[in-house]
């Protein structure tokens, strides 16, 4: 035997045992009694992935600026690419990912991400690495819909919350981990390696959900192309709906309001908005079913996802200036982050517990006080000055991170349950997008009032005056989230899973399955 031969004899008795492994892996999850919770972790998997670097990397954009002898202007679309690009691509993913199959869609997202990742690491120049991160915000939308349907397909209407629950957890631990290991990692070996490592973990959450989830979406089988009547004029419609908006307030600190450039791109929404209900009204296949805008349940806790995370991620980009400028931390980079961490870690933390807790008393009661929790935290963080030292803001934090953490899995756990089976791609993508324009809302804004109140001051008391102001706008729009909260209901617990439930399984998968945690 030649040594190629023998080369090639040993790659295929490694590749078919690694074949062997994964399908005994995949036939003992899904004869599993908690198989539920493997597609869950599995899930969550690609997620976490794909979500890691996002906190990091912001701070990484001096070194990226500088690596690539571009403008700081121009690398802030690094950031500001995938964002828009993750917009305009949530809806027509969360319909695909209905038609054709979330695993497809996932697994797809998983690989492109992949390519995505290594083109970022590789980039010889500021505009290949904005392609790439553009790329990898499309591809993100895909994997977040799709992930998100997959959880909701398997577990009962009653259950879902506990499985939100973990997925606020991954949402906002992500980028915690990502800060912990990637600062390190960038200090030692600068940001490509960040994007270098995770090439890694995408492969094995892709190995993983080849083995794990479910072969069909629920409640629909897949269609061929031949069959397609996808809707096409709702899918460019809202596509240029939501990048009018977000445009509109990228642009909104440096123009203002009433500026040509943001009131143009404000009424091209509008108007864009209106065609894309024109097209729904008549397409056959929607990429929105416009009946859920009729459904309580579905439009309150949207509301409420948005207008909270418009304060809380507001909150988040003001609070490293607040502590730089009006606490004394300008040139410790290292100290404000440890100082901002009490944020996603309490909301990571008690995220799963609330998810829980909500089983007991309630969807209703925890998206009430979460909520709350966050108005009363933009209040504390309007109290805070010198006088008061940086405990008041610790406490702001922490408060905030509670809120949002509390509120989340019930909110987005009441909206799922009213979509029907055939539609859970489209119920995450809505409020996926919802909450990316509560998200970008509330960065543009609150900055916008900062630099409003702060033009032409320059003492330090105008500066923490200023802060104070944009946080009461946030707590302000927030208080829309407890009104949203209020007016939504609490899910109906049956004692038996639901059919959606069981069908998210083959036929040749349905062994005695138990879909409710017995715990």
């Amino acid at each position: 035997m030649t040594p190629d031969a023998s080369v090639s004899v040993t790659s295929d008795a490694n590749e078919s045992r690694l074949r062997s492994r994964m399908d005994s892996l995949g036939a003992r999850a899904r004869r599993s009694p908690r198989y539920q919770w493997w597609v869950l972790w599995v899930s969550l998997s690609g997620l976490l992935a794909t979500n890691l670097l996002f906190t990091v990397f912001v701070v990484a954009l001096p070194e990226v600026s500088k690596g690539l002898h571009a403008s700081f202007g121009a690398t802030t679309w690094v950031v500001t690419g995938p964002l828009l690009a993750y917009g305009v691509v949530a809806p027509l993913v969360g319909k695909a990912g209905d038609l054709f199959g979330h695993r497809r869609l996932f697994m797809a997202g998983i690989m492109a991400e992949t390519v995505a990742a290594a083109l970022s690491a590789l980039a010889p120049n500021i505009g290949v690495l904005i392609a790439a991160r553009i790329l990898g915000g499309m591809v993100g939308a895909s994997i977040g819909a799709a992930s998100m349907a997959l959880v909701l397909s398997v577990f009962d209407h009653g259950d879902r919350v506990k499985a939100l629950g973990f997925w606020s957890l991954v949402g906002a631990g992500g980028p915690v981990i990502g800060v912990a290991v990637g600062g390190p990692v960038i200090q030692a070996f600068g940001w490509r390696w960040m994007f270098f490592l995770q090439v890694p973990l995408l492969l094995i959450s892709a190995v993983l959900a080849m083995a794990v989830l479910p072969q069909r979406a629920a409640g629909r089988r897949h269609v061929r192309w031949e069959e397609l009547d996808l809707d096409w004029a709702g899918a460019l419609s809202i596509a240029a709906c939501v990048a009018a908006f977000l445009l509109a307030l990228t642009f909104l600190p440096t123009y203002g309001l009433s500026s040509p450039p943001v009131a143009g791109l404000l009424a091209a929404s509008v108007v864009c908005g209106v065609v894309f209900r024109a097209a729904e009204r008549r397409a056959s296949e929607p990429i929105f079913p416009l009946s859920y805008l009729r459904k309580r349940n579905f439009v309150f806790p949207v509301v409420a996802q948005s207008t909270a995370n418009f304060a809380y991620l507001g909150g988040f980009f003001l609070t490293p200036l607040l502590l730089e400028y009006s606490f004394g931390y300008l040139h410790n980079q290292s100290v404000v982050g440890f100082l901002s961490l009490p944020r996603p870690i309490v909301f990571s933390t008690i995220a799963p517990f609330a998810g829980y807790l909500a089983v007991r008393v309630g969807e209703r009661t925890l998206a009430v006080v979460g909520t709350t929790a966050v108005v009363l935290s933009m209040g504390v963080f309007a109290l805070a000055g010198h006088s008061t030292g940086i405990a008041l803001v610790e406490i702001a934090l922490a408060l905030s991170g509670m809120g949002l953490g509390v509120a989340s899995p019930s909110l987005s756990a009441t909206a799922s349950n009213e979509f029907a089976p055939e539609d859970l791609g489209t119920a995450a993508a809505s409020q996926q997008l919802m909450n990316q324009l509560g998200t970008v809302a509330g960065i543009q804004v609150m900055e916008t009032v900062y630099d409003a109140v702060l033009r032409g001051h320059h003492v330090a008391g105008d500066r923490l005056h200023a802060f104070h102001v944009a946080y009461l706008v946030g707590g302000a729009v927030a208080l829309l989230g407890v009104a949203g909260a209020v007016m939504s209901r609490s899910t109906p617990r049956n004692l038996a899973p639901s059919v959606e439930a069981l069908e998210a399984l083959d036929v040749t998968e349905r062994q005695p399955v138990v879909l409710r945690d017995p715990a």
